[in-house]
């Protein structure tokens, strides 16, 4: 199983961390498929802290056209985390 490492600043990460935000805005170089896992690391100042959350799997992915209907840049996706 795949499994991505993702840095997050620290105010986003608050909010997964507190099940607030459920999903990622990511542009999609590393190609993200329904299935695979992320695990979010905090960031503050482009820095780690040392804060890491237990994967989350993605589950959906708003992406192409869809995506792109809804204001998305081509080659951006939004991540629906579990």
């Amino acid at each position: 199983m795949v499994t991505h490492i993702l840095k997050c600043q620290k105010e986003y990460y608050a909010l997964v961390e507190k099940g607030l935000k459920s999903f990622e805005l990511r542009f999609n170089d590393r190609y993200f498929r329904v299935g695979e896992q992320v695990v979010i690391i905090e960031t503050d100042a482009g820095f780690r802290t040392g804060k890491e959350l237990p994967p989350k799997e993605i589950v959906y992915i708003l992406e192409g056209e869809d995506a792109i209907k809804f204001g998305l840049k081509p080659g951006y996706v939004i991540l629906q985390l579990k």
